[in-house]
């Protein structure tokens, strides 16, 4: 095939376009679209991530409701990692279809806490594939000013008399797994059987609707309560034990106190959104903040521990010895983890909240 003048000059001209723009540096760099909660991917970290890789990451801040929302919304597209709660994994994929299974040949096993890592394994598995692996973990209870709430020990004592209009927590599903466990129910045993599962949060939502005159206020944002409870607007509330060690820096009386009936145990996962289009990049990631000493500044950034082997020793001693006299042993052991939530039940915990919210003061 013959090349006529003006087809060779439109081929040089092509050609010395891209050298011109490979010259300039207008050559976009890679990067990972990661969808994420706050303090897990610090500016320090990315940086040297982007330093050893060359790999720009673009961090958005979300929560679980707004995660899932957003990958329903686009199919799984729009981001290429994204780190949804444990319990939030193998449900939102029997329903929606969002995520990807995960190729476990291309993590550092070796990087993670063995028994949180088949954990997560075995709680994100759906249809025979693994779909998360385990990142930030921690634990929601009481936060109490120590000195005026000392007779606050459960979730249902927030009802007390003695802590009228001083108490405050969400109105999001943990307050209701909280309230069921203090109740004498365990809810995680029911998430099988849909009839006990609307038995107990209807006993729940009963509790909640007759607590409503000991609230302050629902709070929303984490900063919201801190202020709350610094300014002693606050002296019992349901919260992170991220929270009560922040505040107990400030002020030695307020600290996190675990729940008689166990305080609520999470795990932040990555996953794999179904349509995003750098799975190497998100790999890389994953490796990289799970190494001990990357891991102890994103647990310094959030507050929270990680899933990383080793990171302990790189975390700073104040957090450790608040974690420790927080969750003595029997503590530590009554933790309820959320197992995955089954298809459904969000809706029945959906009205319950609804009607709460609805419902007068008494």
């Amino acid at each position: 095939m013959k090349l006529t003048v003006a087809m060779k000059s439109k081929m040089m001209g092509v050609t010395v376009l891209a050298g011109l723009a490979f010259a300039s540096g207008s050559v976009q760099a890679e990067e990972l679209r990661l969808l994420t909660w706050g303090g897990y991917a610090p500016d320090a970290v990315v940086k040297m991530f982007k330093d050893e890789t060359g790999i720009d990451v673009k961090v958005t801040k979300s929560n679980n409701e707004e995660m899932i929302a957003k990958l329903r919304a686009t199919g799984g597209g729009g981001f290429d990692l994204a780190q949804p709660s444990q319990d939030r994994v193998s449900g939102a994929q029997a329903e929606h279809r969002i995520y990807k299974p995960m190729d476990l040949s291309k993590i550092d096993a070796g990087q993670f806490i063995a028994s949180m890592l088949d954990a997560t394994k075995a709680n994100t598995t759906f249809k025979g594939e693994v779909y998360g692996v385990p990142h930030v973990w921690g634990t929601s209870g009481l936060v109490l000013d120590t000195k005026k709430a000392s007779m606050v020990k459960d979730y249902t004592d927030l009802c007390l008399d003695d802590v009228k209009g001083k108490v405050s927590y969400r109105l999001k599903r943990p307050t209701l797994i909280g309230f069921a466990f203090a109740l004498g129910h365990d809810p995680f045993a029911a998430y099988g059987d849909k009839a006990a599962y609307q038995g107990i949060m209807d006993k729940v939502q009963e509790k909640l609707i007759s607590c409503k005159g000991n609230v302050k206020t629902y709070w929303e944002g984490g900063d919201s309560l801190l202020n709350l409870v610094r300014s002693g607007e606050v002296t019992a509330a349901m919260a992170w034990d991220t929270g009560g060690w922040k505040l107990n820096g400030d002020n030695a009386d307020v600290t996190f106190v675990a729940p008689k009936s166990g305080a609520l145990g999470w795990i932040d996962t990555f996953v794999l959104p179904k349509k995003g289009k750098n799975d190497d990049a998100a790999y890389k990631w994953i490796n990289f903040v799970m190494r001990p000493e990357v891991a102890a500044k994103i647990t310094a950034s959030a507050g929270n521990f990680t899933a990383s082997k080793g990171a302990d020793d790189f975390a700073e001693d104040k957090l450790k010895a608040q974690f420790k006299a927080s969750f003595p042993p029997a503590d530590l052991d009554n933790i309820k983890w959320y197992p995955p939530v089954p298809a459904g039940l969000e809706t029945i915990e959906g009205k319950v909240l609804d009607r709460v919210k609805a419902a007068k003061s008494n």
